[in-house]
């Protein structure tokens, strides 16, 4: 069974302290039970008992401490730390938030050769800490470039800083928070760590309306000891774009998890509701909604785990990551409000009840994408990566599935943030070679064809390349892609039968269909690339008797497999 099912764990490929781990964690929601989660939700309450909780179990403390620093079962899995997220993500987006921002705040602690600093935060986490990641400022959001954070020097050593920070999640309650400023005399950049419990740190308020704190908060004079300071100049600069390397992986997998949720919700009360005679499930509109929220939500699953694949096996020499991460931040989360929407399309009125997780969900599903960079910068991210993906492949490393219990050091080492151009990727072609067999799968071999003809005789100019409307339509089909070579690579891990691939390029051939439409519509493409861009446009196959087989035997099957504990 590829969509979760916290009641039947199933074959997951969890060593026994992972899988204790999630075991816990689900019984602890379970036990609180779906009222009091919607009533903590309604009445906004700070989440202590969550925490209390991961304190408790160490939870945070063995998923996410080095192991030289920790406990034995102590490491940072990114195989784990997905299962994790999911589950999280499915219960609810406010505890995911905690675990993610305190993952950013520890970024640059992991990052910095500050071993008195490492040891804090390794004693702090073991304590049930949370942690906090100081970046973003009223004026100039995630612009680090313009940060008017200071530390200046008061010549014995140690220093006081000044500044404001804003929209910095864990704000009310790290134990460390690792703030990102500039050197007052100098204007080199500079992390280092600060206590929201100590002189100098004001709270300001609290800017979201939400079980979270989503801190305002402001340094005056706020004094920093030598041995506070975690990273300087060009390495913390590097550190605040790898920080968010490792971070912005995780909200593909929160969407997962609200979506499944929600999808066992809609699905649950779809068939148990009668309207004119016959259950909603049995209306044939209804079962279309259902398989293609289905089909999408499987590909957005195997598709973060095949990336997660080339995160754990990533080096200096092999950086493809930077190409999927951002892909599993921005193309699942969008994914997931597509999942919603038909999901919500189907329940209609019932989706607004507060007694509903659904309402949660259609709300939550809303922020993922405007996370650690918006859908629009990510694309502009994942662009620059369009050439050597499409025209240039190369030999690279096999990387196979990694599911093994071990520590990804090197996202802690993942060197300069920068030489994006170099990154070389392997050949796509053999991919859908091998399913070749599948309708869809051949149709969309068929547009990408198209599209690398496009790109090869009309690619946008210079002055194009400004267009932002016209970047965002090519960078959503060069998106498409790249997540639909995954999705194959990762058929035969999840064991997708050739239904369930077919059905799944169904989505992906009507999607790269309007992406094409929405290029050719743009007034910034030239004759040549609108008329180029009409050739992407392809009808699906569709087979009545395989859509059939996954109604009944991969959708209507979940039917009541799952009831959240009241």
């Amino acid at each position: 069974m590829i969509l979760l099912d916290p009641k039947r764990l199933g074959e997951l490929p969890l060593d026994p302290r992972s899988r204790e781990i999630v075991e816990k964690t689900i019984a602890f929601f379970e036990a609180k039970g779906k009222g009091k989660l919607r009533q903590d939700d309604l009445d906004r309450v700070w989440y202590a008992d969550f925490l209390d909780f991961v304190k408790r179990e160490r939870v945070f403390a063995d998923l996410l401490t080095p192991p030289e620093l920790g406990s034995p079962d102590a490491r940072w899995d990114t195989f784990r730390n997905c299962v994790f997220n999911e589950v999280l993500g499915f219960y609810g987006l406010c505890y995911w938030y905690t675990w993610q921002v305190s993952i950013l705040g520890l970024g640059p602690l992991w990052m910095s050769p500050n071993e008195a600093m490492r040891k804090r935060a390794a004693d702090a986490i073991a304590d049930g800490g949370i942690f906090a990641f100081g970046l973003s400022e009223k004026e100039h959001g995630a612009d680090i470039y313009s940060t008017s954070m200071t530390l200046a020097s008061k010549g014995d050593g140690s220093f006081v800083a000044n500044g404001s920070k804003y929209y910095i999640g864990n704000g009310n309650e790290a134990a460390i928070v690792s703030v990102f400023g500039k050197m007052a005399d100098t204007g080199d950049y500079v992390f280092f760590a600060a206590d929201p419990k100590r002189p100098g740190y004001r709270l300001v308020k609290n800017v979201v309306a939400s079980q979270s704190y989503v801190a305002e908060f402001a340094l005056e004079d706020y004094p920093v000891a030598a041995d506070e300071v975690l990273l300087r100049g060009r390495e913390a600069w590097d550190a605040s774009l790898n920080t968010v390397n490792v971070g912005k992986y995780n909200l593909g997998w929160a969407s997962i998890g609200i979506c499944t949720h929600a999808f066992h919700e809609a699905l649950n009360h779809a068939a148990g509701r009668r309207l004119y005679g016959m259950a909603v499930t049995d209306f044939p509109h209804v079962a279309r909604m259902f398989v293609d929220a289905w089909a999408r939500l499987v590909a957005m699953k195997v598709f973060a785990f095949r990336a997660s694949d080339y995160l754990r096996a990533a080096s200096l020499e092999d950086r493809r990551y930077l190409l999927y991460n951002p892909l599993v931040k921005m193309k699942v989360t969008t994914e997931g409000e597509k999942v919603v929407d038909l999901l919500w399309d189907v329940i209609a009125a019932k989706g607004f009840e507060k007694d509903m997780v659904f309402e949660m969900a259609a709300r939550d599903i809303r922020a993922l994408p405007k996370l650690e960079g918006t859908v629009h910068v990510n694309i502009a991210l994942i662009v620059k990566f369009l050439a050597n993906w499409l025209f240039r492949p190369t030999s690279c490393p096999e990387v196979g599935r990694r599911t093994e219990p071990a520590h990804d050091a090197f996202l802690f080492a993942q060197g300069p943030a920068s030489g994006l151009g170099k990154i070389r990727f392997h050949d796509w072609a053999p991919a859908f070679e091998k399913y070749a067999r599948v309708p869809n799968v051949a149709l969309f071999r068929e547009q990408l064809n198209a599209f690398r003809e496009l790109c090869a005789a009309a690619a946008p100019s210079e002055a194009q390349a400004k267009d932002v409307d016209l970047l965002l339509a090519v960078g959503d089909l060069f998106a498409l892609a790249v997540y639909a070579h995954l999705v194959l690579e990762a058929a035969e891990h999840h064991r997708l039968s050739d239904d369930a691939l077919d059905q799944l390029f169904d989505v992906f051939v009507r999607d790269f269909s309007a992406y094409a439409l929405k290029l050719h519509e743009r007034s910034g493409a030239t004759e040549k690339q609108a008329a180029m861009a009409l050739r992407l446009v392809k009808r699906p196959a569709f087979d009545a008797g395989r859509f059939a087989r996954i109604w009944k035997d991969e959708v209507f099957a979940l039917r009541d497999t799952y009831r959240m504990n009241e």
